[in-house]
């Protein structure tokens, strides 16, 4: 590797030089990548609803009713009106009212009170909606100045919509903060005016890079595009940090500064490379979720911190170099305390930490799995946005409600007729809007409208729109969906298909659910095997999975404890995120305590060690912690909230049992960790135990 290294050093100007238009052609790249906001179409291909919605898509022009358009004040006269106006958006396909699901040129009481009450109550009337979904932000707009502000609208598109638009403006504001924080850290923990620009501007180059190349996967989820780059950032900084730390020590020994950079590179390899390496690895295990959005942000996030290490080994040397002088130039005093007393503290405090630690393991690893879950995209927007107020608007007066979209073969008009009569018998559905339901089944389809009958029948299908009282995601409503689908599996065997957002999400709660078990195993055995060959040992491995580990487990705790519902999604890509991005700090500490022990005693290894990574650590993990808490605390989108905050919570708990429990660990495991043939021989550490024993 010092070949290597030393090829970079003499030659890096060129490397600058190389790296300059890939950077241009990164940053023109990165604006052409697409984002999609919809969850559910990361479904997997095969999944019922999401082949039932492409049969849908071919058979019928409507597609499944995703919007809800609650208008007050209106009589049934202003309503058709209302009705024809909303048709006439562009982006609408379809609008259904009280009309078409019963004869309104009748007097209202003498239809169907639940029918009537579904669609208008009190001068108050609400309109099923269909939007075509490249048109999703345009047509909400429209619809929005058509109603007004005073009125409501609410479902999928409108919630895909403003996550669509809101995420854009908190992102920039979301990396705005953090690169103003991460530069004030540094200033704090470097020695130069220069040395916080030359970090950031290293990590800047990765981030463009690793954006521009996300035009292979065509498009990236709406995770990916607001999570990846700030948690680049977070993820990739202490590899600078450690390497600029290295640097600054070698220049103390070295000749020359060529010599100390080859000199760092050479002694924080190790370090670098093996936590880069096991946080690679941590992300790739997502690649093998069934729910596609963990491929999505597993490959981003993994090809970034790549990219970011070869960064740090090429461009950020080269960098620091070229602007060695005007670095010196602009040097300062550190502004960090000396950190002596903190090894002392730990040293104390170790030992009890650790036995808190071994009393908390287990029920912190029971109640991390038996949270409450929420699995789609129905609670993603909060109370304090207009969508999701006016989610509450529509259902304090009409009622929760979810529309479900059944699919069968035609040709049998009496059978279509046994299943709806058969489907009207189930709790909580409240209507059906079909042939045999709206037209009857004694009526010729060559009597009707050919713009009803084409909502209503295909080539191949009869559609029956089924309204229920349920939200799209609730016990009731899977309980809903399997009964939909076993009755229509009794008349149309292996023949049907049913879709809609419910429908959707209870898939989506099978997919994700199965993933959990096989991803968070294949995580920590990669991350384990990668430990195992870059320590050659077995027992440390263990000891510092175990530690990250008991960290996931509190921060999954606490909304256990706290009695909060949470993202299944985000429980499920916490859990890898955390062990990736913070397993570092394990492996930082447990090299230096090594290298220490090769001339000093355990104890004062310790001490020192502590010492040695307290800024480097504290520099990448504040970031980490803010990062993540900035994402949970701007960010309306819920889902993207939550696991800000899992992210923050998680890199405390992580910090914490790094610095006060596994040097401990560490420390009663000495004989095992250090080296063989490294370290104080057998008898200092006897003769060491012993003058303590006498101490005590």
């Amino acid at each position: 590797m010092r070949k290597f290294y030393s090829f970079i050093v003499k030659n890096k100007y060129v490397v600058l030089a190389v790296f300059v238009p890939i950077f241009i052609i990164c940053l023109i790249l990165g604006r052409l990548v697409s984002v999609n906001y919809d969850i559910n179409d990361y479904l997997p291909k095969d999944t019922p609803s999401t082949v039932s919605i492409s049969v849908m898509t071919e058979e019928f022009t409507g597609g499944i009713p995703n919007t809800r358009v609650m208008v007050s004040g209106v009589t049934v006269p202003e309503a058709l009106e209302l009705k024809e106006k909303l048709k006439a958006v562009e982006g609408v396909t379809s609008v259904t009212w009280l009309d078409d699901a019963a004869d309104i040129h009748a007097p209202l009481s003498t239809l169907d009170e639940d029918t009537v009450r579904s669609y208008y109550r009190d001068g108050t009337a609400l309109f099923t909606v269909t939007i075509e979904e490249e048109y999703y932000i345009p047509t909400t707009e429209d619809i929005r100045s058509l109603i007004g502000d005073d009125n409501a609208m609410t479902g999928s598109s409108v919630s895909i919509a403003a996550t669509t638009t809101g995420t854009v403006a908190e992102i920039a504001k979301i990396a705005a903060f953090a690169v103003l924080f991460v530069f004030f850290v540094l200033i704090l923990t470097t020695y130069s005016w220069l040395d916080p620009l030359l970090v950031l501007g290293g990590l800047g180059v990765a981030i463009v890079i690793n954006s521009g190349t996300n035009i292979i996967f065509g498009e990236i989820s709406f995770v990916t595009n607001a999570a990846g780059a700030i948690l680049q950032l977070a993820v990739s900084l202490d590899y600078s940090v450690f390497l600029l730390h290295r640097f600054s020590e070698c220049r103390r020994e070295a000749a020359s500064t060529d010599e100390a950079m080859v000199d760092a590179l050479c002694r924080s390899t190790s370090s670098i490379l093996s936590s880069g390496l096991t946080t690679v690895i941590g992300f790739l295990a997502l690649v093998l979720m069934q729910f596609r959005i963990g491929p999505d942000l597993g490959l981003a996030l993994a090809k970034g911190v790549a990219i970011s290490l070869v960064i740090v080994f090429i461009f950020t040397p080269a960098l620091i170099l070229s602007l060695i002088p005007l670095t010196d130039r602009l040097s300062h005093k550190p502004f960090t305390p000396g950190l002596r007393g903190v090894g002392k503290f730990v040293r104390r405090v170790t030992v009890p930490m650790t036995v808190v630690f071994a009393v908390v393991l287990v029920p912190a690893f029971l109640a991390s799995n038996s949270n409450s879950y929420l699995y789609g995209a129905s609670h993603i927007l909060g109370e304090k946005t207009q969508a999701g107020a006016d989610a509450i608007a529509v259902d304090e007066v009409f009622g929760e409600s979810d529309t479900m979209v059944l699919l069968v073969p035609t040709g049998s008009t009496p059978t279509e007729a046994a299943l709806s009569r058969e489907l009207h018998t189930l709790p909580h559905v409240t209507g059906i809007i079909s042939y045999v339901d709206t037209v009857g089944a004694e009526i010729p389809t060559e009597y009707l409208d050919p713009d009803t009958l084409s909502q209503l029948i295909s080539p191949h299908y009869s559609r029956m729109v089924i309204s229920t009282d349920l939200s799209a995601e609730s016990e009731e409503t899977f309980s809903l969906v399997e009964k939909v689908r076993g009755i229509a599996e009794k008349y149309y065997p292996g023949k049907y298909y049913l879709a809609g957002q419910g429908v959707s999400t209870f898939d989506l709660k099978e997919t994700v659910t199965s993933d959990l078990f096989k991803i968070n195993l294949l995580a920590i055995a990669a991350v384990f095997i990668i430990l195992v060959l870059t320590m050659r040992s077995v027992i440390l491995p263990v000891i510092l999975v175990l530690s990250i580990e008991t960290a996931i487990w509190i921060n999954l705790a606490v909304p256990y404890f706290a009695g909060d519902s949470i993202f299944y999604i985000a429980y499920l890509i916490i859990s890898t995120i955390q062990l990736g991005s913070t397993v570092d700090y394990a492996i930082l500490m447990t090299d230096r305590y090594r290298e220490n022990r090769e001339t000093l005693e355990k104890w004062d290894a310790l001490s020192k060690t502590v010492s040695d990574v307290t800024v480097s650590i504290l520099t990448s993990g504040s970031a980490l912690t803010v990062v993540g808490l900035l994402l949970g605390f701007i960010s309306t989108n819920r889902l993207l909230a939550q696991l800000g905050i899992f992210i923050g919570r998680g890199a405390i708990f992580s910090l914490l049992i790094v610095f006060l429990v596994l040097p401990g660990l560490l420390c009663l495991c000495d004989r095992i960790v250090v080296r063989k043939g490294h370290g104080k021989t057998a008898k200092t550490d006897i003769e060491s135990d012993e003058m303590e024993a006498i101490l005590k």
